[in-house]
């Protein structure tokens, strides 16, 4: 049953969707991950077919979706696989800095190019000493006339070899006490002066989505390229940051929901002792579990979705789906892979991908450890 906050709208998006990735994604995903990249033509065929940046103004052209269309496009790319969460990334996380906080002249510069997929963005956090403490960033911007000159070093960059903008997360005034009250927002041209991407990661999954190193060397960044405000960065990005949770929790849902629907149809066909392995006690047991749990992180999510999606502030909600499903879902991939026996260890079985996919959505956006101190917090403790 269609949860309360999908109409026949987003229903019908999500068939369209579903037709594009059978047609476009699906038959040549296996290639990507092998290929270790997601070709660009992908994001351009899908900025043909309306499917990125859906919540974008129509002005600029978008559909000024709601995030109903978000949910429908995250679970419906994450059926194929996980390695397609740099759309996700663009759509959900990235673009919204843009068109939230951007000036009139930066959405009119940015957003048709985003929405058409010309424009790849990405979101530069992370550094080698620095990951779910932002305030920790060593990156500086140092105003210079009517520029910014940013110097630093990012690691961890989802869509980073394709990106063609780059939020970074930056200290605009290092003397700033607490730190967090320093950092702004900057985007980056990737062809800048001083730019630069370093190696493309070699992950234990996600093979298709691209990840660098970036390095900043005394790149000039136009001071019409700060977003919102200077010195504010760090609110921006925690008004964000609940929304990019919601999405690792989609994301984490729909996986074990996958895991799940392919262990039991191999369970009813692989045989053992002269019958399907279906039918002993301790393989039901397993998957009575596993299905119990997916069932109650659906409950739950669909709630905080709806909640989301009302405008309420769902912060603690949040951080419990995000660590509690992302946890459910390792534990999923664990089993699922028990029962698939040795052919789990396979590559040709998909299990295996999704075991290799899943254990770093509880590390992304705020590891699960800083999720339990964001809901201590909120108790008062």
């Amino acid at each position: 049953m269609s949860p309360r906050y999908l109409s026949e709208e987003h229903q019908l998006y999500r068939q369209s969707l579903k037709k594009f990735m059978d047609k476009e994604v699906v038959p040549y995903f296996e290639q990507w991950e092998e290929d270790r990249l997601i070709p660009r033509e992908l994001w351009t065929k899908m900025g043909e077919n309306g499917f990125l940046c859906p919540s974008v103004n129509e002005q600029y052209g978008g559909l000024n979706a709601d995030f109903g269309y978000s949910v429908v496009f995250n679970e419906e790319i994450e059926r194929v696989g996980t390695g397609l969460v740099g759309l996700g990334l663009h759509n959900d996380i990235v673009v919204p800095y843009l068109d939230s906080f951007g000036t009139e002249e930066q959405k009119e510069r940015w957003l048709p190019k985003c929405v058409s997929g010309e424009y790849i963005t990405a979101i530069a956090m992370t550094e080698p000493g620095a990951g779910s403490d932002l305030a920790g960033v060593k990156t500086t911007a140092i105003k210079d006339g009517d520029h910014y000159i940013l110097n630093g070093q990012k690691t961890f960059i989802t869509n980073g070899i394709h990106a063609d903008l780059i939020v970074v997360v930056a200290k605009t005034d290092p003397q700033a006490n607490p730190a967090h009250k320093g950092i702004s927002l900057l985007v980056v041209d990737k062809d800048m002066p001083g730019f630069s991407r370093g190696r493309k990661l070699d992950k234990i999954g996600l093979h298709s989505q691209d990840t660098a190193e970036l390095f900043f060397e005394d790149v000039k960044v136009p001071k019409e390229n700060l977003i919102g405000k200077e010195n504010k960065g760090f609110y921006y990005l925690m008004d964000k940051l609940q929304q990019e949770r919601l999405t690792v929790g989609i994301s984490g849902q729909v996986a074990a929901e996958e895991m799940l629907k392919m262990t039991t149809e191999y369970v009813k066909e692989r045989r053992a002792f002269g019958q399907s392995i279906s039918k002993f006690q301790n393989v039901q047991f397993k998957l009575a579990e596993m299905a119990t749990e997916i069932k109650i992180g659906r409950t739950f999510l669909d709630d905080v979705i709806e909640r989301h999606m009302n405008g309420e502030n769902v912060v603690s909600d949040v951080s419990m789906a995000k660590w509690w499903i992302t946890d459910m879902a390792r534990r999923t991939a664990s089993t699922c892979m028990q029962l698939h026996g040795g052919y789990g260890y396979m590559e040709e079985y998909p299990i295996a991908r999704r075991y290799r996919d899943i254990p770093v959505s509880s590390i992304y956006a705020g590891t699960n450890d800083i999720m339990k101190n964001i809901i201590a917090k909120n108790m008062g403790l």
